[in-house]
């Protein structure tokens, strides 16, 4: 759980470590790269009290290989590490904890309380939607807006965006902030699927706290003014179609055959009374499909990037979805009545 928050490369090589705390009457593990910071109690027997640091790739590449039995972690006055599990025994050289950048005390004023599965699924529905490095640092990080028990979690990389809205029950305090995406990702791999697990989130101007079960994870927010993306949803439309899920994406996996990686060729969608063709042009090959769909307004012809179709439709629980456009140009919305997710898409140009 803490190796999530340890740096991959970095010029202060305490960093680089796990922080093992025993001076209290738990047993505390740390990792922290200042931006983000995660903090877990583990289970076992202090016998006498003290903290170190150790290397963590280190530390969790021995953890990982050594017998799935009680190990010992004893520590001399040079910090040197005797780790002794069965009848191996690894002595490696350890670092003072006192060097150790702790967390930071995070005032506990604005809070929401989510389930831990539903904070997964909202966070796994819109993060793809992000830019993974971006010069504008907005768009590595997801809005977060709790506004009257409704929680909006906003994605966006300029070609796309992802919304959620989900219904808060228990405590929701208003709030705004932007929260890193790497946060978000390292967030989600560890939270359970256990519908019944809580997880409390606070908020500072500056930082995010999430606590659950033995577990506290401490990040900065990014700073500055999310986009105005109300601006950019719009309910008119000119075409709605009503389409079957997984026979929308399985018709775009094939079509993905014929695209060599790297080639940005799109897919042409060619939307007519009924029937909504699926056509790939490619230097390997082409490919033709038609799915059945109901279909509302007028005939429709446009092209997207076929990965983020799927990366939309890939996270929606529903069997049938709406897809609302207006012409080639302008963006398609992929949505549900409730608004309980919004997909938007630009069409990419492609010559017919």
């Amino acid at each position: 759980i803490v190796m999530k928050a340890v740096p991959t490369r970095t010029t202060m090589n305490i960093l680089e470590c796990i922080l093992i705390d025993a001076t209290t009457n738990v047993i505390k593990f740390t990792g922290n790269d200042m931006e983000l910071g995660i903090e877990t109690i583990v289970e076992g027997e202090i016998i006498e009290k003290g903290k170190v640091a150790i290397d963590a790739k280190l530390f969790s590449e021995i953890v990982r290989k050594l017998p799935d039995s009680e190990i010992t972690i004893t520590t001399d006055a040079n910090y040197t590490s005797l780790i002794t599990c069965e009848k191996s025994k690894f002595n490696i050289a350890g670092k003072s904890g006192d060097d150790f950048s702790y967390l930071p005390i995070i005032e506990k004023d604005k809070m929401i309380t989510i389930s831990q599965f539903n904070l997964r699924e909202v966070i796994n529905q819109t993060i793809f939607s992000t830019a993974p490095n971006d010069n504008n640092k907005m768009m590595t990080g997801e809005l977060f807006e709790v506004s009257d028990n409704v929680l909006k979690v906003v994605g966006l990389d300029g070609h796309r965006i992802a919304i959620r809205n989900f219904n808060l029950e228990g405590r929701a305090d208003d709030v705004k902030v932007v929260v890193p995406g790497k946060t978000l990702q390292e967030i989600s791999k560890i939270l359970s699927t256990d519908a019944e697990n809580m997880v409390n989130v606070y908020f500072t101007n500056n930082h995010i706290l999430f606590e659950f079960d033995n577990t506290t994870v401490v990040s900065r927010l990014i700073e500055g003014e999310y986009f105005k993306i109300n601006q950019m949803l719009s309910s008119d439309y000119g075409t709605k179609v009503v389409i079957n899920k997984k026979e929308f994406i399985d018709s775009i996996d094939r079509a993905n055959l014929l695209i060599k990686e790297g080639e940005k060729k799109p897919i042409i969608i060619n939307i007519t009374d009924g029937s909504l063709e699926v056509n790939v042009n490619s230097a390997i090959g082409t490919l033709n499909e038609d799915i059945d769909i109901e279909k509302e307004g007028k005939d429709l012809m446009i092209g997207f990037n076929p990965k983020f179709l799927l990366d939309a439709l890939r996270v929606i629980d529903d069997e049938t979805v709406d897809i609302y456009l207006v012409n080639p140009k302008a963006p398609c919305f992929i949505r549900d009545k409730e608004q309980s997710y919004i997909y938007l898409i630009l069409p990419v140009n492609f010559t017919a």
